[in-house]
């Protein structure tokens, strides 16, 4: 009991202290309140980061955990039913709760552009696929249910593929012909944001349409250009090694004699094989953190030396009238506490305004699809800091302090 009354009226001294020290206490206050508001704001946006580091990894490769089925002839001498694979891998993703599928297949159809006939890259996805990539539009929309009763084909095609088409108004529902064995016309419903250099020409468009428009390569005589579609589903990382056996075994199964699925796993969660992919950003996180808070730190120890050695006199009369040296030591240091966690307080608050501002917002945000909310964690990280800053940065001014001796500060 006497331990929290001591510590209660150290703190109430302390404060009390702070009141009458106005302008140094400002001037601590502005150091400490900025590096806190510098190191709350850069763990804050380390999450976003990370978050955007992973949302592009995730769009190359999936999202964990990504497993993909591709079926195989072991025999050599049959061609794949996509109609009887499609069942097969419908039925076994039922049989085991997946909510997340899509057939994927890459081809490429030569198209008449302004600039002359070229082989543009083509994919064909099912709707959940831009979930399962993360994938994203600048300008109109991605597919939906009405799309697949088009007699012409939606697509969404890259930038650089709607540069040479003129950038035109997708209100205007703008199109242009396919070639091939049985042409037809797309309408471009959707822009990707995605460029590389030497111009990336490239269209998406469902599969269902893929498959009705027989979209294959002249020069590939009448039989066309086999393409064998792969197939996908996005399950939880905790059972996405057994799930993956079980699906290739059950569609295996479903396909009968001679046929065999291939399952992979691509995800970059996989790839990296347990390791930490953000490990770069965090670490870079929290170097820039750390110095943010040395620098307040050093500024802290002196001005709280300075203080000090204004208030020797002070402190010799109050050791002169019997305040120990336990008093005195633990006093200096909690009134550098105290001011620090007010500062930190007010650094946290200037990093929440700072980073809720909706110009701010936007500007950091503009590439992430699912913006962290401000994390507790960094106003967390802001305030312990600040604290242990002033029990830090109170330890030598408090020192300082009890070595004063009261003759002599009496002299002064």
């Amino acid at each position: 009991m006497r331990f929290l009354t001591a510590i209660a009226a150290a703190l109430v001294e302390a404060w009390g202290e702070l009141r009458v020290s106005r302008l140094r206490v400002m001037l601590s206050l502005i150091g400490v309140a900025v590096a806190v508001a510098a190191l709350t704001a850069v763990t804050a946006l380390g999450a976003v980061a990370e978050q955007s580091q992973r949302e592009q990894q995730e769009r190359y490769s999936g999202r964990p955990a990504l497993l993909s089925f591709q079926p195989t002839d072991t025999t050599g001498m049959k061609k794949p039913d996509p109609a009887l694979v499609t069942s097969a891998f419908d039925a076994a993703a039922q049989r085991y709760d997946i909510e997340w599928t899509s057939r994927v297949i890459s081809d490429y159809v030569p198209v008449s552009l302004p600039t002359g006939a070229v082989d543009i890259n083509l994919m064909g996805i099912d709707p959940d696929y831009v979930t399962m990539h993360r994938l994203s539009v600048r300008e109109g929309r991605w597919f939906t249910e009405a799309d697949s009763e088009r007699f012409a084909p939606a697509v969404v095609i890259s930038r650089d593929l709607w540069t040479v088409l003129g950038q035109p108004d997708l209100r205007t529902h703008p199109n242009f012909p396919l070639d091939g064995l049985s042409p037809t016309t797309a309408v471009v419903v959707g822009v990707t944001g995605e460029t590389c250099q030497g111009n990336c020409l490239s269209m998406t468009m469902l599969y269902d349409d893929y498959a009705r428009v027989g979209l294959t390569h002249p020069e590939q005589g009448n039989e066309g250009w086999i393409v064998t579609p792969s197939y996908e589903a996005w399950v939880p990382p905790s059972v996405a090694d057994e799930l993956q056996t079980r699906i290739a075994a059950t569609m295996s199964s479903a396909l009968g004699e001679g046929w065999q699925v291939n399952p992979s796993r691509n995800d970059y969660a996989a790839q990296l094989g347990g390791e930490d992919p953000f490990l770069v950003v965090k670490l870079v996180v929290g170097g820039i953190a750390g110095l943010v808070l040395l620098l307040g730190a050093l500024g802290l120890v002196n001005i709280s030396l300075v203080t000090v050695k204004y208030r020797v006199r002070e402190i010799g009369i109050r050791r002169s009238f019997g305040a120990t040296a336990g008093r005195v030591f633990f006093g200096v240091m909690m009134e550098s506490v105290v001011a620090t966690m007010v500062a930190g307080l007010i650094g946290v608050a200037l990093a929440v305004a700072l980073l809720k501002n909706p110009w701010v917002a936007g500007f950091i945000s503009s590439d992430v699809q699912d913006v962290p909310p401000f994390p507790i964690s960094a106003a967390i990280i802001g305030l312990v800091s600040a604290t242990v800053v002033g029990a830090l940065a109170g330890l030598v001014p408090a020192l300082v302090a009890v070595r004063v001796k009261p003759i002599d500060a009496i002299r002064l």
